[in-house]
């Protein structure tokens, strides 16, 4: 029977309080309450929910939610093999160095979510949190609907949504970019042409992925500039008819395409390049994860295996006894070099003449893409040695 929490049976104490319940949270939540700890899960969203995002399941992400008891094959992703570079009339095309998935957020994260909760941790559902007060080795947490939760350890896992108590203040500010996500029910013709497939596609003023996930929907999710999106009438209906009208790979696919969502999902200036540098005087009681300890640049990164893998990496550290301090010292190892390499080709994809340079460049060793993908990836080193510490 799931443990969902009540205000009638709600605590007001907890060894660990989880704020957030997605990938990194709830993966975190699944290995503390395996391991006997008394954890407290607060997610926001009272029900399952869409999120912004790619959706592409890669190795490493499907490794840890297998090794974190989830069965992978019941949620009926879409299996992706492949992978498509388009700008204009030109394509390129390689295997990938592995298997992805293609399966919605919205099915994966709710999945994850009563995971956790039959594993043992206490789950509570849609309530936002806030942390009211820090005092050395005790931190006070807010639940809305409930009071005051009193903790002794933190996993802040409330991805790009920063509690106010608690910001991370990248270092640089983040660009005028905003994204949008949109699933489609697709031709029959388009459907079978993205058959095990990932397309990325480059355009004037940012980029788009496109693939299919579950029950045959198609998730189309892009990044463009903030000025173009003011340019295109500020709207969601501007800024794809002229999408559609300039980039005829896109028009292709989606010219019979029925939106599956009353409105598209945005997010606008994400941090992308951050990763956090904990400053000399921050409390080692507080474990930040998921896009809370780094932004990958989604044009090649893999946030979902980032957030899965600082996941499991906090909660053994905190099983260890290991402090937050050595976490994010570990987890800064695992993903610095990652998040700078996705920073380089996510900066060449935002410019004509860096576009013209990666298709020359993918047209002559197309499996330098699948290179590509393999670099922006934890590394498998970091990835074996969390599953040994799950063990």
């Amino acid at each position: 029977m799931e443990t969902t929490a009540s205000t009638k049976m709600l605590p007001t104490t907890a060894e660990v309080v989880v704020v957030g319940g997605g990938l990194a949270g709830a993966g975190a939540a699944c290995v503390l309450a395996k391991a006997g700890r008394e954890v407290m899960l607060v997610e926001r969203e009272a029900s399952a929910t869409h999120k912004i995002c790619g959706e592409f399941l890669s190795a490493e992400t499907q490794g840890y939610l297998r090794r974190l008891g989830l069965d992978l094959d019941a949620l009926g992703g879409h299996v992706i093999s492949h992978l498509r570079l388009v700008r204009q009339k030109t394509i390129v095309e390689t295997a990938l160095p592995f298997n992805a998935l293609g399966l919605s957020r919205y099915r994966l994260d709710e999945a994850l979510l009563n995971h956790a909760s039959r594993s043992g941790a206490l789950l509570w559902r849609g309530q936002r949190a806030s942390v009211s007060d820090i005092r050395g080795p005790v931190i006070d947490v807010d639940v809305q609907s409930a009071g005051t939760i009193r903790t002794n350890t933190l996993f802040l896992a409330t991805g790009k949504h920063d509690l106010r108590e608690l910001r991370r203040h990248p270092e640089t500010p983040p660009e005028d970019l905003v994204g949008f996500k949109m699933h489609f029910d697709v031709d029959s013709a388009q459907r079978d042409a993205l058959a095990n497939h990932i397309e990325l596609v480059l355009f004037a003023h940012g980029y788009a992925g496109l693939q299919r996930v579950e029950d045959g929907r198609v998730n189309l999710c892009l990044l463009a500039e903030g000025s173009w999106l003011k340019d295109c009438g500020g709207t969601w209906e501007g800024l794809l008819g002229e999408l559609l009208r300039t980039c005829p790979h896109l028009q292709r696919r989606l010219s019979n395409a029925v939106p599956l969502l009353s409105q598209p999902l945005t997010i606008y200036r994400v941090p992308y390049g951050f990763v956090y540098n904990p400053p000399a005087n921050s409390a080692d009681n507080i474990y930040r994860l998921g896009d809370q300890v780094g932004v990958i640049p989604s044009f090649s990164g893999d946030g979902m295996g980032i957030a899965l893998h600082s996941g499991v990496v906090a909660a053994t550290h905190y099983l260890a006894g290991s402090g937050a301090d050595n976490y994010h010292r570990q987890i800064r190892h695992d993903i610095a070099s990652q998040v700078w390499r996705a920073g380089l080709l996510y900066r060449a994809s935002r410019w004509a003449t860096g576009q013209r340079l990666l298709m020359g460049w993918a047209g002559l060793t197309p499996r330098s893409l699948s290179l590509a993908a393999s670099l922006t990836r934890v590394p498998a080193s970091a990835v074996a040695r969390a599953m040994r510490l799950m063990s």
